[in-house]
C-alpha cells in the first residue's frame, strides 16, 4: 500500500513578544527590533497540521478528518486563540515565544490525539504572516 498525506486548515489569534530575560533592553531591541514591543503585538496564525498513513480498507481514509478537526480545535485553537503566548498559554512557560518554538510545542501537544485517532503525525506548518512560515516535521525532516 501507499502512504498518503493528508492536511487540515485551522486558524487562530495570538499576541506575543520576543524578549529574551537575561538580555538587556537595547541587546533585545537590536535582536528583535518591533517584535520585541513591551506591549506585545499579533499575529492571525494558519496552521496546517499533516498526517499520513496508509488509507483503512473500509473507509478509505488516512485519519478521520472530523478527528483531525476536533483535535486541532481542542490542543490548538482553544489553547491559542485571542491568547497571549508569553502570559497564557502554559505549554509555552518558560519558552521565548518565536514561531518557530511554538511550532514544536504544537506537535508535542497534538502528536499523542493524532496517534490515538489511528494518525501518524508527519508535519506541521505554521503561518505568522502571509510572508512568513515555519514547517516543522518532529525531528524526521524529509531531506
Amino acid at each position: 500500500m501507499k502512504t498518503v498525506y493528508i492536511t487540515r486548515r485551522e486558524h487562530f489569534n495570538a499576541a506575543h513578544k520576543l524578549w529574551n530575560e537575561e538580555w538587556s533592553d537595547e541587546k533585545n531591541e537590536a535582536v528583535f527590533g518591533k517584535c520585541s514591543n513591551k506591549n506585545w503585538h499579533g499575529h492571525n496564525f494558519n496552521i496546517f497540521v499533516t498526517v499520513k498513513g496508509v488509507p483503512n480498507v473500509d473507509t478509505g481514509f488516512v485519519i478521520n478528518l472530523k478527528d483531525l478537526s476536533k483535535i486541532m480545535k481542542e490542543y490548538v485553537v482553544e489553547a491559542l486563540d485571542h491568547k497571549n503566548l508569553n502570559l497564557d498559554v502554559p505549554f509555552m512557560n518558560g519558552v521565548l515565544a518565536s514561531t518557530e518554538n511554538l511550532v514544536m510545542k504544537i506537535w508535542e501537544e497534538i502528536e499523542e490525539p493524532i496517534k490515538k485517532a489511528g494518525g501518524v503525525l508527519a508535519k506541521i506548518r505554521l503561518e505568522e504572516t502571509e510572508n512568513n512560515y515555519v514547517e516543522y516535521y518532529g525531528g524526521n525532516e524529509p531531506f
